[in-house]
């Protein structure tokens, strides 16, 4: 029976049928799917490799830096830059209106009737504007649930116009926020890394921005799945929102450690490229 289950599932087939629909897992969970597909099945090892830590194991506590005073104060800039690595940040200067925006908008394009999101929907990173659900959705060993959109903002900006109208403005303005955090980021972690403070953005490390809007739904069978599998960021930071849900871990001496949502907080993560730069500056 289970060669011949095995041989019924053509994974490739499943594969291309949930891409060409174009909707995504939230074409899933719209259409109430209450089994999760065989694609979504993550491996044993993949599922079990790390144990979660206690909540209340003091090992474990997610740093949390503020940065308010950082550019007046010259000991709470040196306190600042002796902690900043990976950790969620406060007072960093982006106003919470547009936090809370980025967070609306996102439920806006997710929401969108699935015709209009084809538009955006593809494979083709050269783009703009990309929506898809799983970039590596033919080469990973399961797929996560999970959605996303990604909006290619600096150097070189889309037209206004290629921009989805459920988030056209506040991509625009939440872009711009984090140029100026970036160079401010850079600057510290320029100094953390014993350089001068202008080191990182003359290399250009604080140019390009990409925006993404990640899309986690309820899941039918969450012990079969994940929403991301675990992997080390592209680029040199980056800056997370959460919404109040939570789930985000990072992994911290073989354990996953709970980051926990915190109103108009940023969590910064060091990216791959900024650990090469670390490791031979």
């Amino acid at each position: 029976m289970a060669s011949a289950a095995a041989a019924a599932y053509d994974r490739l087939a499943e594969l291309k049928a949930f891409d060409e629909t174009k909707a995504g897992v939230k074409g899933l969970v719209d259409a109430g799917v209450a089994e999760l597909p065989r694609i979504f099945h993550a491996p044993p090892h993949i599922l079990d490799a790390y144990p979660t830590a206690a909540a209340e194991d003091p090992n474990y506590v997610f740093p949390i830096i503020d940065l308010g005073g950082a550019w007046e104060d010259p000991e709470k800039r040196k306190k600042v830059v002796a902690e900043i690595r990976d950790a969620s940040v406060v007072n960093h200067g982006v106003p919470a209106s547009v936090v809370e925006e980025m967070k609306a908008g996102a439920h806006r394009f997710f929401n969108l009737d699935v015709e209009e999101k084809k538009q955006y929907y593809g494979r083709d990173m050269r783009k703009k504007v990309v929506y898809h659900s799983n970039l590596d959705l033919y080469t990973s060993s399961s797929a996560n649930w999970r959605d996303a959109v990604m909006f290619q903002m600096a150097p070189n900006p889309p037209a206004p116009e290629e921009l989805p109208t459920s988030c056209r403005d506040v991509v625009t303005e939440y872009s711009s926020e984090m140029l100026k955090i970036g160079d401010s980021l850079f600057e510290l972690l320029s100094e953390a890394l014993g350089l001068k403070s202008n080191y990182l953005k003359e290399m250009g490390c604080a140019e390009g921005v990409n925006v993404v809007y990640n899309y986690y739904p309820a899941c039918p069978q969450p012990e079969l799945t994940l929403g991301t599998t675990q992997h080390a960021d592209i680029g040199f930071i980056s800056v997370l929102v959460q919404d109040d849900v939570g789930g985000l871990q990072v992994l911290h001496k073989d354990h996953w450690v709970d980051v926990p949502p915190m109103a108009d907080g940023l969590v910064i993560n060091i990216a791959n490229l900024l650990q090469v730069i670390n490791e031979f500056p």
